[in-house]
């Protein structure tokens, strides 16, 4: 092989990887993410919103600048009583969208420095694992709603949307 072609070979490979990367990152879809609103004093809150991912993939963390703490947590009826625990990581299957929503799988905001104010925005980092192990991160712009809004309610500043910066790790 001529070194013309060696080099042409060579940075069609790597352009490929490339779009192949960048195709992989961008895959994942944030719908519906909203944080609860606080009142003084409040120390934790929840994030929620519903992950669609092309392929089987796990929700391994989340990182925020509002919480020093952020926890993937679950919340399930055990005995006629909701208790609220840690989930470590939450399975995401291929093409489901899984709702993380009050009263089942959700982000906990906790040791929270000040109030969560409604109309504010709450950025999130959500770090999402391949079978391969490959990290990801999104970027979750979440519009936070009144304390008395009910899940389902329209956030106050139009859908929220994830950022187009995935990143691989």
């Amino acid at each position: 092989m001529h070194t013309t072609q060696r080099i042409a070979t060579s940075s069609l490979f790597a352009l490929s990887a490339l779009f192949s990367w960048a195709a992989h990152a961008q895959t994942v879809s944030i719908q519906d993410a909203w944080v609860r609103a606080t009142v003084p004093q409040q120390k934790a809150t929840g994030a929620f919103m519903k992950i669609t991912a092309p392929q089987a993939m796990k929700l391994v963390g989340v990182r925020t600048p509002v919480a020093p703490i952020a926890e993937i947590h679950e919340m399930k009826l055990e005995d006629n009583v909701m208790r609220m625990r840690p989930a470590g990581a939450l399975e995401l299957p291929a093409g489901k969208a899984v709702e993380l929503k009050p009263g089942g799988y959700h982000v906990m905001l906790m040791d929270l420095p000040k109030e969560v104010k409604a109309g504010e925005t709450v950025p999130l980092q959500l770090v999402l694992e391949a079978s391969d192990g490959k990290r990801q991160t999104v970027d979750v712009q979440a519009p936070v709603r009144a304390v008395n809004a009910p899940a389902g309610a329209a956030p106050a500043h139009g859908a929220s949307h994830a950022g187009h910066g995935a990143h691989q790790h």
